[in-house]
């Protein structure tokens, strides 16, 4: 990593958070800088959905919605903006009425950023783009374990004959062997199924399921715990679809299942990435039009920071002053 100073995100006390640049957290553009460690880069598509279009509006959404967050993340103790150069890389535009030529498209726009050293936090865009942007990491890589947060499998063959949409990337991934299928798994999976096929279908394309209604008895620290004995120092992949959280606790996406985990359960398993090898992620299905107030945007503004504090270098964690402790507080 470069001795250079990290630029962080705009200073809250000279430029009102309300103002600013419209980037994630208002860090800088990739443009901006001269090296980057972490990229956050939009993929605004959503021509992959079953149900209720609108996640192509997610990326900029989700940027509105990072403007309170700040530099030093108090649970993880590592300041993710300094330690590490982020930048906000825009978004990769993409066709969006031929799906084959999007996913060309994606996989040419993450792979460029790739190519500069940088690990991806992508914002989608509905679950149709995690396919491309595995594919970018297995070539680097080579098979990737993927943890992939979902209400729903997505490992199903086709919707209406086409074989990429937003419910078939990960069979789709596990045929072309890009994951790890010793070490992939699925989190907070719910609601009712096809058939019980669809089951078997998963486990023989390597995906182990810990289901939302694993946590009334194991917890989010025992699904870490699980996530940790599955994974090991694989390199690994976080896809995260924003339905795996309640409805509660975010209604603003397009297939929203009940029962799903609570935002403070999937931010504490995500912390827990820190002690993993990982290599990228991406956060998708955030659909605005069905928000309210942010709450959805928020849920996903903060499950990236947890996922780029993960990324940060554990060798340089913030100092901490004396009696400051782990509760946040000091300037707005």
């Amino acid at each position: 990593m470069s001795s250079t100073p990290a630029r962080g995100p705009v200073d809250a006390t000279v430029t009102p958070r309300f103002a600013g640049p419209a980037t994630f957290a208002r860090l800088p553009r990739i443009d901006e800088v001269d090296r980057v460690d972490v990229a956050v880069v939009g993929v605004p598509f959503d021509s992959g959905v079953s149900y209720r279009p609108g996640a192509r509006f997610g990326p900029s959404h989700v940027r509105a919605s990072s403007r309170l967050l700040r530099n030093y993340n108090p649970v993880q103790d590592v300041e993710p903006f300094s330690t590490q150069q982020v930048v906000d890389a825009g978004d990769i535009a993409c066709n969006p009425f031929d799906i084959e030529e999007a996913v060309r498209q994606i996989d040419a726009g993450a792979r460029s950023i790739v190519e500069r050293g940088a690990r991806l936090m992508t914002i989608g865009g509905d679950h149709t783009i995690a396919l491309p942007l595995l594919r970018v990491m297995e070539e680097v890589h080579g098979p990737i374990a993927v943890v992939h947060f979902d209400a729903h499998l997505d490992t199903w063959d086709t919707y209406f004959g086409a074989p990429v949409t937003h419910g078939t990337p990960f069979r789709r991934a596990s045929e072309e062997g890009l994951i790890d299928q010793t070490g992939s798994m699925h989190v907070g999976i719910r609601g009712p199924l096809y058939s019980r096929q669809d089951l078997t279908d998963d486990e023989m394309l390597g995906f182990q399921v810990l289901g939302a209604h694993d946590m009334d008895d194991l917890g989010w620290r025992g699904a870490v715990e699980r996530i940790r004995a599955r994974v090991g120092d694989r390199p690994t992949y976080v896809s995260l679809d924003i339905d795996v959280l309640d409805p509660a606790f975010a209604p603003g996406t397009g297939t929203p299942e009940a029962g799903g985990l609570t935002s403070r359960e999937l931010l504490g398993i995500l912390r827990a990435f820190a002690e993993l090898n990982l290599v990228g992620a991406d956060i998708v299905e955030v659909a605005p039009a069905y928000d309210h107030a942010e709450v959805t945007g928020i849920a996903a503004a903060h499950a990236a920071y947890e996922l780029i504090s993960a990324m940060a270098p554990r060798d340089q964690r913030a100092e901490r002053a004396p009696g400051t402790g782990h509760r946040g507080g000091g300037r707005r």
